[in-house]
């Protein structure tokens, strides 16, 4: 009974997680060249003007920062998180005048 009262409570706090996600983040691993080649990747596919010189989100100008930006309008706009390189998050990762989708 302990195991199934268990089980159904990791299931709900899943559900809840996945429902409840509105952005996704960068794993701490995710490496550059990873996440180089996921930027490339999302940018073909993907308006990136944001992340272009001269678009709210282009400072910090890192790979880091771009991808963060790209992967998060990539679960907005299509609903893909990669848990290669990302992970849900609940927290709006918006800063200054850089808005997040």
């Amino acid at each position: 009974m302990a195991r199934l009262t268990f089980s159904l409570c990791f299931i709900g706090f899943f559900l809840c997680l996945i429902m409840c996600t509105n952005f996704v983040q960068l794993k701490s691993q995710a490496t550059e060249p990873k996440l180089q080649q996921v930027l490339d990747y999302l940018c073909g596919q993907l308006d990136c003007k944001e992340i272009q010189p001269g678009g709210s989100c282009f400072n910090p100008n890192t790979v880091r920062n771009h991808a963060s930006y790209a992967i998060d309008l990539n679960f907005q706009i299509n609903g893909v998180c990669d848990i290669s390189y990302a992970t849900p998050a609940v927290t709006d990762p918006s800063f200054g005048t850089c808005v997040y989708p």
